[in-house]
């Protein structure tokens, strides 16, 4: 029964925990844990810094250290058996970054128009050792049981439309065809070296490919150019994780289409441990799990939207409920459909931890 308390981030924060990554682990790979356990991709600068305890990080000088080692903090004090940790100082530069914290037009900058600008561009190089340094770093200030979640410097389909523009690179894939198949390998490829490199730190027990592909009604390119341009450098990043031990989550904002011609039937089929990301108005995470429970572990699916317009009480209710459906087939950990920007109540979100806290 929920209790006013349960919205409370002081109360839950005075909870006892005890992270326990290998309980999070059984449920990535389809099992069951012997409690609820909570995933989220990333919280906002208010929830971190509520949540974190500033003693475990104020003697640390090195800024991206000290930024993790609070995040690490917050996310074990919130119920989290892991920390999510992207390697520092790579991506693919653009002429100017169109994101900020609200909206940005996908067709904002265009950096690669053609085979000319492609060839100009200087793409970086993934195998410089101070890119990763951070997961030995961050060793020493892992909580027993944590361990990190790493994550890539955006995904491949995402870096392809900042680069080339989205119109752009639809024409693209009409006009010239090769050009865009090279612009693929060269972000894919590169960022299957990232993630080879991240998975094999002893800190990193488990990878998310972050790569958004879709809206409410379909994915950004058809289902036939994402089997073209895209799903072959995702399985070849699945088979990177597995060959080191780690389970891979794909974290996906977009309709991925039902039926056969699903993508969820791609992933699959290329072995993906896990997905994030879940909206009601494409399809709820209860009708997602009650679908693919057994075949893939599913985490998240508290839409954002739902716990900005419902009550505390209502979360929590819709919360357990959702822990209490998957408690006998395993396979599903409790968080939000996406993330929690800064728009999120603190309120609604507590009331959504509080279900695995107090279940």
């Amino acid at each position: 029964m929920y209790k006013p308390e349960y919205s409370d981030i002081t109360y839950l924060k005075s909870i006892p925990k005890k992270p326990d990554f290998n309980g999070l682990l059984k449920i990535l790979r389809g099992g069951k844990a012997d409690r609820p356990h909570l995933f989220e991709f990333f919280l906002n600068e208010t929830l971190y810094n509520a949540f974190a305890d500033e003693a475990d990080y104020a003697d640390i000088a090195d800024p991206y250290l000290r930024a993790c080692v609070r995040n690490a903090s917050a996310y074990r004090n919130a119920g989290y058996d892991y920390v999510v940790i992207g390697g520092q100082g790579y991506g693919f530069p653009r002429k100017s970054n169109p994101h900020s914290d609200r909206s940005y037009s996908l067709n904002e900058v265009v950096t690669i128009a053609d085979r000319e600008s492609f060839e100009a561009y200087k793409l970086e190089d993934p195998s410089n050792e101070g890119i990763y340094k951070i997961y030995t770093d961050i060793l020493p200030y892992l909580p027993d049981g944590m361990k990190v979640v790493g994550q890539q410097p955006g995904g491949l389909l995402e870096n392809a439309i900042a680069l080339c523009g989205y119109d752009s690179l639809c024409l693209n894939m009409y006009d010239d065809p090769d050009l865009v198949g090279d612009i693929f390998e060269a972000i894919g490829s590169r960022l299957i070296d990232y993630t080879r490199r991240v998975v094999s730190n002893e800190s990193t027990g488990a990878m998310i490919i972050n790569d958004d592909w879709g809206f409410n009604t379909q994915t950004m390119i058809s289902h036939a150019d994402m089997r073209r341009y895209v799903l072959p450098y995702i399985a070849h990043m699945i088979n990177v994780c597995h060959e080191a031990g780690k389970p891979a989550i794909l974290h996906s904002c977009g309709n991925l289409g039902t039926g056969s011609d699903s993508l969820y039937e791609d992933l699959i089929a290329a072995g993906l441990d896990a997905k994030h990301s879940f909206e009601d108005v494409i399809c709820p995470i209860e009708q997602v799990y009650e679908t693919y429970k057994g075949r893939i572990s599913l985490m998240g699916g508290i839409d954002v939207n739902y716990i900005c317009t419902s009550t505390p009480e209502d979360v929590y209710n819709r919360s357990l409920a959702m822990l209490r459906r998957a408690a006998a087939d395993g396979g599903f950990a409790l968080g939000t459909g996406n993330s929690v920007p800064y728009y999120v109540p603190s309120e609604g979100y507590a009331a959504m931890i509080a279900a695995a806290l107090t279940e």
